[in-house]
């Protein structure tokens, strides 16, 4: 029977690793792609597209867990695997209206995989194996930044332009991935029969929604919110914007586009870096906590000086052209990864310790928080990426700044209020 669980928990990884390899990608170089098409009918934009998905993604998260309860959770990620393979395949041959329905679609279909993912997470473990197979997901899933954006690297470094060739060839790639990783869910195997708990579970489903509502009005909910909201602004800014203005910033010439995807593979070796080193390495006590979030602001705006400093201001709003202003320094692609890592790193910081506090206040009620945090996050990326196409890089690195030191402050307050004592765990 454990060997089945592990079993499960690697197929689980092993799925989102792939699947999430192809939208990772693609999320990162997509507002790049869309400049280059010459298609004159295409008129979408990356930033709305990206900006729909995490909008209906947050408020999806209301429906699903009643989806899951009735179609079951194997099923439901067979057909959310599907759901992002069809948003992948819209690259090969783009046009608007596609374009935009399956971001509308991929939004449903994520909420409804994450919800999933906690069901057989849970299912597939116990209290002397969650903290074990917790680690074993993220492990698979922090990878997932780092193989497509390294054939990114390879095989656009040196290049001018992105060709129909060039795309049709990474997408195509990036489809077949996304299909092998829909594809493994297949091969989920239930661990045992809990009928009742099913049936008790369709019930609470239905009331989850009020749950979350009544959870919004608590007064830790309200100020960890700006945290919350924190961590979706810089997740739209490492995940779509930054790699954006690499691509866009004229001095880098030949080297930028490759410059993307290496980019998002430092991203991701930042993400693991501080993943592993707060959730794992830490001791558990409160001053360490707040040490691990208060570092978390200060990379972030280290990184967000550098990039001010690095990239030029109109490098997120250029569209037909590369950019026109010029940065307070030569733009160093040293430094651009630089502060890749440094993003990546901060965001482990903040979302480790977000996971941490809300496992400890709310052990009992786990999904509503948890739930609460990932719609507050959603919206605000889904507001960030609206205005990321017509904001400059200073005034988007400034909204930043304002809101990560509230959100900080914040943090501390919750932390100060509730007395409790660190947990730093592993996500």
């Amino acid at each position: 029977m454990a060997d089945l669980r592990t079993f499960n928990v690697v197929v689980l990884g092993i799925g989102f690793l792939f699947v999430f390899t192809a939208f990772t990608t693609c999320g990162n170089i997509e507002q790049t792609v869309v400049k280059s098409l010459k298609n004159g009918t295409f008129t979408g934009s990356a930033y709305h597209s990206l900006g729909i998905i995490y909008g209906i993604f947050s408020f999806s998260n209301f429906l699903a867990p009643s989806i899951v309860a009735v179609v079951g959770p194997q099923f439901t990620m067979i057909i959310s695997g599907i759901l992002y393979s069809g948003y992948i395949a819209v690259f090969i041959n783009p046009s608007s209206w596609s374009f935009y329905l399956t971001s509308l679609l991929i939004g449903l279909g994520a909420a409804m995989l994450w919800t999933a993912q906690g069901h057989l997470l849970v299912e597939n473990s116990d209290v002397s194996t969650i903290n074990r197979n917790t680690g074993i997901f993220w492990a698979f899933l922090q990878c997932s930044m780092l193989f497509g954006n390294l054939y990114i690297y390879l095989a656009w470094t040196g290049k001018t332009e992105i060709t129909d060739a060039n795309r049709r060839i990474l997408f195509i790639a990036l489809l077949v991935i996304s299909v092998l990783g829909t594809l493994s869910f297949l091969t989920l195997r239930r661990a045992w029969q809990r009928e009742e708990a099913l049936t008790e579970e369709e019930g609470q489903a239905l009331l989850s929604a009020r749950s979350k509502i009544t959870f919004t009005s608590t007064k830790t909910i309200l100020l960890l919110s700006s945290c919350m909201a924190y961590s979706g602004l810089e997740l739209s800014f490492y995940s779509g914007v930054f790699g954006t203005c690499i691509g866009a910033t004229t001095q880098f010439g030949d080297s930028a586009l490759g410059l993307i995807g290496l980019s998002g593979i430092v991203v991701g070796v930042g993400e693991i870096v501080g993943g592993g080193l707060f959730g794992l390495v830490c001791k558990n006590n409160r001053f360490r906590r707040t040490s691990v979030v208060f570092l978390g602001m200060v990379v972030h705006f280290v990184a967000f000086y550098l990039i001010f400093l690095n990239i030029p201001d109109d490098a997120p709003v250029v569209f037909y052209t590369s950019t026109q202003q010029k940065p307070y320094l030569t733009p160093s692609a040293s430094i651009a990864l630089l502060c890749s890592f440094l993003l990546g790193l901060g965001d482990s910081c903040f979302n480790t310790q977000l996971y941490s506090i809300l496992g400890r206040i709310y052990a009992e009620q786990s999904s509503p928080a948890f739930a609460i945090f990932k719609f507050i996050q959603s919206i605000f990326a889904a507001v960030a990426f609206f205005y990321s196409g017509y904001l400059l890089l200073s005034w988007q690195l400034t909204v930043m700044v304002i809101l990560g030191f509230f959100g900080t402050l914040c943090f501390f307050v919750v932390e100060r209020m509730h007395n409790v004592s660190a947990d730093l765990q592993d996500y």
